[in-house]
């Protein structure tokens, strides 16, 4: 009886335990589990912010790169410019309106290699079909064998220091902005990587002794290149270089005046200033990426038509008149000489008002003084 009474009880106890766990069900309200709500994103968010809203995006982060040039970023690294990763917008003459470094970028790639290399080559191209059609000026009256100083000693130091400085600064600069053109199909990577690096520091320690060299110059020959009337006549005919007519001048001629205050004093300053700013040697400026790009911009540019102007001169200086290079290496001209070519600078030396012979080493060394007996 015991055993047949147990199975019945324990079955009763089950279902009075099912009934209190409905009533107890059906009296508690009906809630549901409380889910916290993700914040809506904004604009400003930090970037701790946006991975909350949305994880995943780095979208205020990568925004405070970008502006970093007009709101500089937390850098622990020193040095000017450590908090700006991207430049802030500029246009530049020849560029779009974009980010410093790619204006840079355009003016160098779409307007001085392009152009600068086109002028350097019309201007060659001109020099020789000019020499070709015209050959050497010659002096057109026999050498009298009277001597006349045209250059003292320190005038031809300082200019073959800066002509010298100059041509492995312009072979150099040529290299750097033309060799992966011209060179680098010709010579291969490697090699022109290395004989860029050897030009490129050749380059810096070479400009500041060009610099130097170019400052001595200008105080030096300044006095004889002041503009006077008479250059207006040399300029109309252009010296008589087309015609056979003879232009006087004096010390030096219009021409040569041009390229003074123009080729050596305004586009010279501004290379030798432009390159101590690279070469951060120039002092009261700040070195950032900016005032470098816009250095880099003006010595390119003054640096090809500086060396456009001067192919002129080294031509007229060498093969284009006959006597102008031995004026400059040895110091001395042929009376005959400084009268077709200089008439005015050969009066005032016959009439006094010029020495002959400026330096001791000249009037020692010449076997004939202006003046002098002539040869027969």
């Amino acid at each position: 009886m015991r055993k047949g009474l147990i199975l019945p009880l324990l079955l009763s106890w089950a279902l009075l335990g099912s009934a209190q766990a409905a009533d107890s069900a059906a009296s508690a309200p009906a809630t549901a589990p409380a889910l916290s709500a993700a914040p809506e994103p904004k604009p400003d968010d930090t970037n701790a912010q946006r991975a909350k809203s949305q994880p995943g995006n780095n979208a205020p982060m990568w925004r405070a790169v970008r502006e970093s040039g007009n709101t500089q970023g937390y850098s622990s690294l020193p040095g000017a410019e450590s908090g700006i990763l991207i430049q802030a917008f500029v246009q530049y003459p020849g560029s779009s309106y974009t980010t410093a470094g790619e204006a840079w970028r355009q003016v160098r790639n779409r307007w001085l290699i392009p152009y600068g290399g086109s002028l350097m080559l019309i201007i060659a191209l001109a020099i020789a079909l000019f020499y070709w059609r015209k050959g050497p000026l010659e002096t057109h009256a026999p050498p009298t064998g009277r001597m006349i100083e045209r250059f003292t000693a320190l005038e031809r130091s300082a200019h073959w220091t800066v002509a010298i400085s100059f041509s492995i600064l312009a072979i150099s600069g040529l290299v750097m902005m033309f060799g992966k053109f011209v060179l680098l199909p010709v010579i291969g990577g490697s090699l022109l990587g290395w004989l860029s690096y050897a030009l490129k520091t050749l380059h810096n320690f070479v400009g500041p002794l060009f610099s130097v060299g170019l400052l001595l110059l200008i105080v030096i020959l300044i006095k004889d290149n002041l503009p006077k009337a008479h250059d207006l006549q040399w300029l109309r005919s252009f010296g008589g270089m087309f015609s056979k007519s003879h232009v006087p001048s004096h010390r030096f001629n219009a021409g040569e005046k041009i390229l003074f205050w123009i080729g050596v004093l305004s586009l010279g300053l501004l290379v030798s200033l432009s390159g101590l700013a690279l070469d951060h040697l120039f002092p009261g400026i700040e070195f950032t990426r900016r005032n470098m790009q816009i250095a880099h911009l003006l010595h390119a540019t003054a640096a090809v038509l500086m060396m456009g102007m001067f192919l002129g001169h080294i031509y007229m200086g060498t093969l284009g008149v006959k006597g102008a290079y031995s004026a400059m290496r040895g110091g001395q001209v042929d009376e005959s000489w400084a009268k077709e070519h200089h008439e005015y600078w050969y009066d005032d030396v016959k009439a006094g008002r010029i020495p002959a012979q400026r330096s001791a080493v000249a009037q020692s060394a010449a076997p004939l003084q202006a003046g002098g007996p002539r040869a027969s």
